[in-house]
Parts: structure tokens; C-alpha cells; sequence
């Protein structure tokens, strides 16, 4: 591991020593199966496009098998409430939206934003309401992406958003994803940051060459810095377009540099010679399962607009094409990982790349032991 802070933009980084890990043992003996780890929930997660939630309209959602009802509000803000009517638990995402109330669609109690109880229609008049509605989530929308922060309510206000820079960055476009994968959250994590992976997309990407230049890791996050370099066969049109920002070109290697910070993680590819990345990536995975061994994928892919005008406009069809077809690559592997893992009742990779073994250690320790499937159900959730 390195303490190297260069940003890598256009030069060749030092790489450095890795330790190493002997293959005539498991490293991971008796440690905690790192798939019975659930999601920290003291965190900002996206749990919908912000376009999913239209005006007047209920949109129902989750994390880690906690329902939440989305809805906006007349003035056009969003609120999130915990799925579940308090009176007989109808789930409120099949609600109506009336200002900037949400009213049960069986016996019409409605809800304000904070999930408070502010009419029911066939009290008696001084008739007092029930002290107590249901769990209101704080919610934020940023990157065309609903936040909502399920953990300790009064650590909201002090736990930042996730940045994201490019986003709003004239000198980029956003493409965005969102799709289910059935796996374990991690196993996310470590098919970004293991580049060695990319024997799987021959076929779209021809003979890529990754060498690990360095890598460092702390309490909460690990880096990864590669080398790539195009070793042969046909490379798909979209991947050229991707990497040159829609101009061919002639380069001979490609420096990408992957962040696990958690939750979340990033990933910069930077063209020889250029001044900054071609495209940058940020990525959640945001549990849905109690079990957590199914997650969203949320993605905002920013790519660098080219100097020709509109040119990035015509390419982005083949981009767009192009990276779907590697998700579903990637999705494909990482379902049989999970799938392993269920046949197998644990845990059994023999895995000997350093770089792995140590996200999966902070993985483990930003994480939370996974709740107990009656928390799931909702008795277990605060009410207010």
C-alpha cells in the first residue's frame, strides 16, 4: 500500500508494493461472513429517480426491507413515509396525494410529510387523533436522484450527501442508471474494484490489459489505481466513443482510478496525455431485502463532452448500448456469486487479491449486523 496522494492526470503513477497474502491458506478463517453484513443505514441513500415521482403521485420503494412510500407534495417537495398505515397497515403507496398530504386509500386517515396523523374523516368532533402516525424519513433530492436517510433521524442534519462534481459540470453529460441486482451489495464493491475481471468482457471491449499500479486503503474507504492497456481483438464501438469522448484516437494506455468511500463508489478513467478524466462514474448499491441479498444500482456515468458540437449527442445511443451491455455482464457474474453463496450456505471464495480482501474488510467494519427478519415487517420501526 502507498500513501500517494497524485491525482495521476496524464502521467504514469510510481506504482508501489502490495502485501501479500499466502494461497496456502484462507485469510479470511474466522472472520464474519461478510454476505450476513448489512448496509449501515447512518448514510443518504438513493431509493428513486427523481422523475419516478411525479406531481400528486405515490411511489413505493425500500431499504433493507423497510417500505417507504414516496410522494410529492403540491409545492413540489418530496416526502417519505414508512409504507404502512398505522390504523391496519395498508401499505400508503396505493394512497392519494392531497396538497401536501398523503391520505390511506382504505379509510382515508391522512398523513402530513413527517408522518403525523392530521385527519381522520369519521372522528367525532373533539374527538382526539392517535399521538402517533407512522415513520417519517428525511429526504433529499440531488442528481436528478431521491435521497432519503433511513438510520438515526438526528444524524441527518450532520451526514453529507455524497459529492459529486462532474454532475452539475457544463463540461459533462449524465447518463443515468438504475437497475435490481440480485446480490449482496458487496459483491458490487468488489466487482468495480476488481479489474482483473475483464476477461468476462472480451467480447465487447476485446483484450484489455489491467495492472494494479497502487492502492491504499483507510477506515472507510479503499483506492485503486490501474494501467489499462488494449492487448488485441475487436474493441466495440461504444468503448472507443467512451474512452476518446467520441473522437477515435490512438492511445496506448488508459489510468482508471476506482474509490470505495463508503457506501458509495467512484471510478475516473483518464486517456493518455489528457488533462482530465474521459468519463467519471458514481455508484450506490442500496439494499432492498431485509436479508439484503437483492440491491438497486443506481449510476451516474459523466461523460466529457467532445469540442465537436453535438457529437456526443449522436455517439450516445452507442454509449448508452455499450454500457448496458457490460451491467449485464457484470450483473450476470455477480448473481451466480450470490447464488453460490446461497447453495453454499457461506461464504467460500478463495479469494488472493490484497485489494479485495482489504474492501472487504472495511466493508465489514462501516457495516451493521443484518436485522431480524420480524424488523422487516415493520413492528419493529419507531412510530411517532
Amino acid at each position: 500500500m502507498t500513501d500517494s496522494d497524485s491525482d495521476g492526470a496524464g502521467t504514469l503513477p510510481a506504482g508501489a508494493g502490495n502485501r501479500r497474502v499466502s494461497r496456502h491458506r484462507d485469510p479470511t478463517a474466522g472472520t464474519t461472513d461478510l454476505r450476513r453484513v448489512g448496509a449501515n443505514p447512518d448514510f443518504w441513500y438513493p431509493v428513486a429517480l427523481s422523475r419516478s415521482v411525479r406531481d400528486g403521485r405515490v411511489l413505493a420503494t425500500a431499504f433493507a426491507g423497510r417500505r417507504i412510500a414516496l410522494y410529492r407534495g403540491e409545492s413540489g417537495a418530496i416526502y417519505a413515509l414508512e409504507d404502512r398505515c398505522a390504523h391496519r397497515q395498508v401499505p400508503l403507496s396505493m394512497g392519494v396525494v392531497e396538497g401536501e398530504t398523503l391520505r390511506c386509500c382504505y379509510h382515508a386517515w391522512a398523513y402530513r410529510g413527517d408522518g403525523r396523523i392530521s385527519h381522520i374523516p369519521y372522528l367525532a368532533k373533539g374527538d382526539g387523533l392517535p399521538p402517533r402516525g407512522v415513520r417519517g424519513y428525511p429526504v433529499r433530492e440531488a442528481y436528478g436522484l431521491v435521497f432519503v436517510f433511513p438510520g438515526a433521524p438526528e444524524k441527518a442534519a450532520v451526514t453529507a450527501l455524497p459529492e459529486v462534481p462532474a454532475f452539475g459540470s457544463a463540461k459533462y453529460k449524465t447518463m443515468t442508471f438504475s437497475r435490481t441486482v440480485r446480490c449482496h451489495y458487496s459483491f458490487m464493491h468488489e466487482n468495480l474494484l476488481d479489474m482483473n475481471h475483464q476477461f468476462l468482457h472480451r467480447g465487447i471491449v476485446g483484450r484489455l490489459h489491467p495492472e494494479l499500479l497502487e492502492y491504499r486503503t483507510g477506515e472507510r474507504s479503499v483506492e485503486a489505481r490501474y494501467l489499462f492497456t488494449h492487448a488485441g481483438g475487436k474493441r466495440n464501438r461504444g468503448a472507443t466513443l467512451l474512452a476518446s469522448k467520441g473522437v477515435r484516437r490512438s492511445a496506448s494506455y488508459d489510468l482508471m482510478t476506482i474509490r470505495t468511500e463508503y457506501p458509495y463508489q467512484t471510478l475516473d478513467l483518464v486517456p493518455e496525455n489528457a488533462e482530465r478524466p474521459a468519463f467519471h462514474l458514481w455508484a450506490a448499491y442500496v439494499p432492498e431485502d431485509s436479508e439484503q441479498r437483492s440491491c438497486r444500482a443506481y449510476g451516474l456515468l459523466m461523460i466529457q463532452k467532445p469540442g465537436i458540437p453535438g457529437a456526443l449527442q449522436l455517439a450516445w445511443p452507442f454509449i448508452r448500448r455499450f454500457t448496458e451491455r457490460v451491467f449485464a455482464e457484470d450483473r450476470m457474474a455477480v448473481e451466480a456469486e450470490q447464488r453460490a453463496w446461497e447453495e453454499q450456505g457461506e461464504d467460500r471464495n478463495l479469494e488472493v487479491f490484497p485489494l479485495i480482501l482489504d474492501v472487504r474488510e472495511v466493508l465489514r467494519a462501516n457495516g451493521v449486523p443484518l436485522r431480524p427478519q420480524v424488523a422487516a415487517c415493520g413492528t419493529a420501526e419507531p412510530s411517532r
